[in-house]
């Protein structure tokens, strides 16, 4: 199963990044990674990770097939299952060049792509930013179950030439269905599958809002994953997907209905993330760094923290700003700093040591909004920022805090 697309919610000084720079300093440290399970390698600078949950169903795969082999292929004896298990490596292969194919086009298009994983139902490309128009959109989702269904050509060609009844045979067989099964599903009109990144490319580009389109196409996967929930085991239970003989276990039953379940909560928690996710974006363009700048005093470095306390609550303001002989900014006082002095120590403490020295990134315009801003913040991840105005003159300090709660604010707004 596919869920290629945004990661969820943006978060400002996340996204790869550590989430602040450390007592004293001012340099941005370099991202560290997203993390996910076990590293496997960075094709096109991308990681993929294999998440914990892929070994468990690498295993229930080797088990199901191994069985299946027994039967087809009753002299392999106990290798049926080293057999298996090539099977379900190559088969998270092939998952992985469906992700990869997700990869490629966003990094076409310029946008960043913050790790691969392979986990318990397939894989997941984490793109960051939304495509710029509904036919990138629709390019992006369809590249995946199209490298898919390439893939099941390419393993059917193989196939003509090969006896049935042997392992390359059978090997090629399982690959070539599973390759076509993951480009059905993955067709299938609703979020967070790439068919409903194409439902929703579609409506985006017949209304021109991309927020019709997520509804849309989130609402399709929440009754696809109804369908999923009753639809499968009926099926199975009737035959439909059942043995050749028609006969079903009691076990069978239960696995079935459990497969169904997962499958069902996996497609409705995703077109629930997915609507969510669309509607935070909507709510972007009001996180202003004007807006929800707290106002700053500037002090110089050897004022006393009692001092500059004591100016900061005369001007109203709720910030502190360490300023040279000539009134330009140099650091800002970090909050943290602030509340761990105690009262009795505050006129002995000077604010050149409770400071973070400014560096080019941790100013930021007035100006900003949006994912402009939230960029800037990820760009350099601290604490606290100057802002400024075109001018330069200083405007006041932005506190990641404030805007992580900007965010759950917008959250809690009623149809979020």
């Amino acid at each position: 199963m596919d869920e290629s697309g945004d990661s969820g919610r943006p978060q400002p000084g996340a996204g790869g990044t550590d989430p602040g720079t450390g007592p004293g300093k001012g340099k941005p440290r370099r991202p560290a990674d997203p993390g996910g399970g076990l590293l496997m390698g960075r094709p096109f600078g991308v990681p993929v990770y294999v998440a914990p949950s892929w070994f468990v169903v690498a295993a229930l795969i080797t088990w199901v097939f191994g069985g299946q082999l027994d039967r087809v292929l009753p002299e392999l004896g106990g290798a049926r299952y080293l057999v298996a298990l090539f099977f379900a490596i190559a088969f998270y292969a092939s998952v992985l060049v469906h992700e990869l194919a997700h990869t490629v086009a966003a990094l076409r298009y310029k946008l960043p792509v913050r790790r691969i994983q392979l986990q318990f139902f397939g894989g997941v490309s984490e793109i960051e930013k939304e495509s710029e128009t509904p036919g990138r959109e629709f390019v992006l989702a369809f590249v995946g179950p199209l490298l898919s269904l390439v893939l099941g050509g390419l393993f059917y060609i193989p196939l003509q030439f090969v006896e049935p009844g042997t392992v390359p045979g059978v090997l090629l067989a399982g690959l070539m269905i599973s390759n076509l099964i993951v480009a059905a599903f993955n067709l299938l009109p609703g979020l967070p599958l790439d068919g409903g990144r194409m439902l929703r490319a579609v409506v985006w580009k017949i209304t021109g809002k991309p927020m019709s389109g997520t509804v849309a196409a989130a609402w399709v996967g929440r009754g696809l994953a109804i369908t999923v929930f009753v639809g499968l085991p009926l099926l199975t239970h009737t035959g439909a997907l059942g043995s050749a003989t028609g006969e079903i276990s009691g076990f069978e039953t239960v696995t079935d209905a459990l497969l169904a379940a997962i499958l069902a909560a996996i497609i409705w928690t995703g077109a629930g993330n997915s609507l969510r996710t669309a509607r935070l974006r909507e709510h972007l363009p009001e996180l202003r760094a004007r807006t929800l700048t707290r106002r700053a005093v500037p002090v110089e470095a050897a004022t006393p923290l009692s001092e500059a306390l004591r100016r900061a609550n005369e001007a109203g303001a709720r910030a502190l700003v360490v300023v040279d002989g000539q009134g330009s900014p140099k650091a800002v006082v970090r909050e943290a700093a602030i509340v761990g002095v105690p009262e009795h120590r505050r006129p002995w403490v000077a604010v050149s040591g409770l400071a973070q020295d400014l560096t080019d990134g941790m100013k930021v315009s007035a100006e900003l909004a949006g994912e402009a801003l939230l960029d800037r913040l990820k760009a350099t991840p601290a604490t606290e920022y100057l802002v400024v105005e075109d001018t330069g003159e200083i405007y006041g300090v932005l506190s990641t805090a404030d805007v992580e709660r900007a965010f759950i604010k917008a959250m809690a707004r009623p149809g979020a």
